[in-house]
């Protein structure tokens, strides 16, 4: 009887972890809502399409269409939101391997139409 109190002593103190705990993010990791996410990255893109309009060169214009897209991952609500914000990754895609192509005019619409994607992603919160 002894053993059996002090197995379930241990198992219901080992059971008793705090859930926020073990939630916690990285230390030193900021972490956004989605909203703010979204703007994050919707600012980035507007970066892209200013350098685009200002004459950059279709490296800077990668590079900045790449910080776009590794902003994106921080947008993380749903599942629903998760496949909507892959459809407007897509688009982010096409504009950066028109900006490696120095097809800069096609990558401002694809840009402009990822903004579009993005803000949209708001109405599905």
């Amino acid at each position: 009887m002894k053993k059996f109190l002090i197995s379930m002593i241990i198992a219901l103190s080992v059971g008793m972890v705090s859930v926020h705990a073990v939630a916690e993010s990285d230390p030193g990791r900021i972490t956004y809502q989605p909203v703010e996410a979204i703007d994050l990255v919707t600012g980035k893109i507007k970066v892209a399409i200013d350098a685009i309009t200002s004459g950059s060169d279709a490296e800077a214009v990668t590079n900045l269409i790449k910080d776009a897209l590794d902003a994106s991952k921080e947008i993380n609500a749903n599942d629903k939101i998760d496949a909507a914000r892959s459809k407007a990754n897509a688009k982010l895609k096409s504009a950066r391997t028109h900006a490696k192509n120095s097809s800069l005019q096609e990558a401002e619409q694809e840009l402009k139409a990822a903004i579009q994607s993005f803000e949209g992603l708001k109405k599905l919160l």
